[in-house]
């Protein structure tokens, strides 16, 4: 990871606690990627953390932060059980918005790409590099293969989102709507729609059994009365996924 980004703090956010956030990451990347080197030696792990830090941290972004990364790890964590490979799955979340760009729909590769140029330069085996890109690319469908618990780890974390309290679900739409401020309304809510239907039209949300006992019900609520509304002129509420 060669290029060079400048942090900024999330939309809103206050510096002190993003300060603190930010050094809870530092360590969470430290610690995730020592674990994922299997003993190899490799180099200092900080300007990894920096450089993907001042990635979720760039100006365009109001759902797709530091936050929400942490949250995703968070989630990660709660379902840490399930995953064969929890190391990959952590660093796969720390990858799979690192390039992010809501005017372009080649986020999730352009992501894998990163991981697949950084992780090997960081010391990380190529069997691990190879499983972290994999995951990055399955956020496109968040639809993995029966059996694939890892998959199932990440896209369940990344979609916990959608399982929110009314006022969590109607933040993150908002801050979502926020980043494709520059389509206008109507294009926006039928693309919203559609990927809305995308997600209710899956046979399940959640995969794991956590996710399938705490998210599923809630999530396909929240998806149902943001679809009404944006169908039925109604408010509009939101996009986007995690």
């Amino acid at each position: 990871m060669t290029d060079h980004h400048t942090p900024h703090p999330p939309h809103g956010s206050d510096s002190s606690d993003t300060s603190d956030a930010e050094a809870g990451l530092r360590d969470r990347w430290h610690d995730t990627l020592v674990a994922a080197r299997a003993g190899a030696e490799g180099p200092d792990p900080l300007p990894y953390a920096e450089n993907l830090l001042a990635r979720w941290a760039e100006p365009q972004r109001r759902y797709h932060t530091t936050a929400h990364l942490s949250t995703v790890l968070d989630r990660v964590d709660t379902l840490a059980g399930h995953a064969d490979d929890v190391h990959a799955v952590r660093l796969a979340a720390w990858f799979h918005d690192a390039v992010y760009r809501p005017d372009r729909s080649e986020n999730e590769e352009r992501s894998a790409a990163l991981a697949e140029r950084a992780l090997p330069e960081a010391g990380v085996p190529d069997a691990a590099v190879a499983e972290v890109a994999r995951l990055v690319r399955l956020t496109v469908t968040h639809d993995p293969a029966d059996g694939d618990r890892n998959g199932e780890v990440l896209c369940d974390a990344d979609l916990a989102i959608l399982a929110g309290g009314p006022q969590e679900y109607a933040a993150y739409a908002a801050q979502v709507r926020e980043e494709y401020g520059f389509v206008p309304d109507e294009a926006f809510r039928a693309g919203r729609a559609a990927v809305l239907q995308q997600l209710l039209d899956l046979p399940r949300l959640f995969r794991t059994p956590y996710g399938a006992a705490e998210w599923e019900a809630r999530a396909r609520h929240n998806l149902a009365t943001e679809l009404e509304l944006l169908t039925s002129s109604g408010p509009e509420i939101g996009t986007g996924t995690g």
